[in-house]
């Protein structure tokens, strides 16, 4: 499974932004998906996930209620919706696909794509 993500930029406090998670191969509908996010000098983060028939999400508490994540099995592609978007959300955000149940957990996770910046100004 190859993945790539797109959406990130530069918005505002209190914006919005989109992320996609496209990939590649027959079998994206059987990964569970999930986002993470890595700021400078920070260790890499769990954001949100979901799992493979979109059944379960998880959200880090400090997205929870800002954030929503989706998938489009028929696409291949994995969505985050970032609103009420804060500076402390500023990171590269990456999309990752596993098979474990546990998707919480970065090493875990079987493919990664190759990240995307968002930044939030103040």
């Amino acid at each position: 499974v190859q993945l790539q993500a797109s959406g990130g930029g530069l918005v505002q406090a209190g914006g919005s932004l989109r992320l996609s998670c496209a990939a590649s191969g027959r079998t994206f509908s059987s990964y569970g998906m999930g986002w993470f996010r890595q700021a400078p000098g920070k260790e890499r983060e769990f954001v949100a996930a979901i799992s493979w028939r979109g059944g379960n999400t998880y959200y880090a508490d400090s997205v929870k209620g800002r954030f929503t994540i989706s998938r489009d099995n028929a696409k291949n592609t994995v969505y985050l919706q970032m609103n009420s978007l804060k500076p402390e959300d500023t990171a590269v955000y990456y999309c990752a696909a596993g098979s474990s149940r546990v998707l919480t957990i970065p090493y875990l996770y079987d493919y990664w794509g190759q990240g995307t910046l968002v930044t939030v100004s103040s």
